[in-house]
């Protein structure tokens, strides 16, 4: 009998409009990947303080960075710095309150802590460089670049955001649904890859080497951010078929395309001459790239079958590979139990 009653309860899970379940029963946990993200989540903690910018506060100094560099360095902080507070509205604001599994939601938690971590980041970087706040949290106004992907984004929260917003209904679970494609899939999928791509090439000449650890620790949170919206992306379809209509679907692959001339626009903006071992053509590439693997991860056909310039950004997404930030080298470091796959 009991073990009947578990698995009704198990059944009874969704993760939208559920009605019977109290959602912050985490037993029986029926979503096993959402607990495994949260697990990996976990095990993959750090904090932004604890990378040492010594090097990076005297290179800035010097006049041994080109103009390019710092221009590029410049806009990534100026996107960053908003973007990762606008995800973070998006998962408090939003999308937590619209999803009703316990064990979603306890990845939700976590991944809006590493968010603030995120935020956090940039605050220390730019306080570390000496540069002007203002300059650096107000280029979404100032950049057009940076200021068309912000305002794609919010664009997907405007609806969801208001009071009487619910996903009860095929529009309001269809709108549910976009939002989290916007942010998942496009927002942390797509134009967060090209920047770390960016900062990580300079990190791989030996340059502002303690932003890019910093990056690289932010990519590798990142990852499991795409992994776990995919797979909750993916559960929601499975779990209302009736959503993922012909229609929905043509919608969905126009926005990826909106995305991605957005996308290619902010790297000509970064890179508008290019610099060593970078280009603005080589980012256009990049991005139709990683569009293509993130619309095959739900279930849409590829749109630009364009290679990646970049094969060794998939050696810095290895998550078994930590920084030990006493040594300054790669180590199997792991601040709780063990990171598996």
């Amino acid at each position: 009998m009991a073990t009947l009653d578990k698995e009704n309860k198990q059944a009874e899970k969704s993760l939208i409009n559920c009605k019977t379940v109290d959602v912050n029963q985490l037993m029986p946990i029926k979503y096993n990947w959402a607990w495994e993200h949260y697990i990996n989540g976990c095990a993959n903690h750090w904090m932004p303080t604890e990378v040492p910018m010594g090097a990076d506060i005297d290179l800035w100094k010097s006049k041994k960075l080109s103009e390019g560099e710092r221009r590029l360095i410049m806009r990534n902080l100026g996107f960053f710095s908003t973007a990762e507070s606008l995800v973070a509205n998006n998962i408090v604001l939003a999308i937590y309150k619209h999803i009703t599994n316990a064990e979603a939601r306890q990845y939700l938690l976590r991944q809006g802590f590493e968010e603030a971590i995120h935020s956090h980041t940039f605050l220390y970087i730019v306080d570390s460089l000496g540069l002007k706040q203002e300059d650096i949290f107000n280029m979404y106004n100032e950049v057009n670049s940076i200021r068309g992907k912000d305002e794609f984004e919010m664009k997907l929260t405007e609806n969801i955001l208001k009071e009487d917003f619910t996903t009860q209904t095929f529009e309001g679970a269809q709108m549910f649904l976009k939002d989290l494609i916007g942010y998942y899939i496009i927002m942390e999928g797509i134009f967060f890859y090209s920047g770390f791509a960016m900062i990580l090439s300079l990190h791989r000449q030996n340059k502002m080497t303690g932003i890019g650890e910093q990056f690289q620790f932010i990519l590798r949170d990142e990852t499991v951010h795409l992994n776990f919206g995919i797979d909750l992306i993916n559960g929601i379809k499975d779990e209302n078929p009736e959503l993922w209509t012909e229609a929905f679907q043509e919608e969905i692959i126009e926005m990826i395309k909106e995305s991605v001339v957005l996308e290619i626009a902010y790297a000509k903006d970064c890179l508008p001459k290019g610099i060593l071992g970078l280009t603005a053509e080589m980012f256009e590439d990049y991005v139709q790239y990683i569009a293509d693997r993130r619309l095959e991860r739900i279930g849409l056909p590829k749109l630009y079958n364009s290679s990646s310039p970049f094969p060794w950004m998939s050696e810095t997404i290895d998550l078994t590979k930590e920084k030990n930030f006493f040594e300054t080298r790669v180590t199997e470091y792991q601040s709780s139990a063990g990171l598996e796959w």
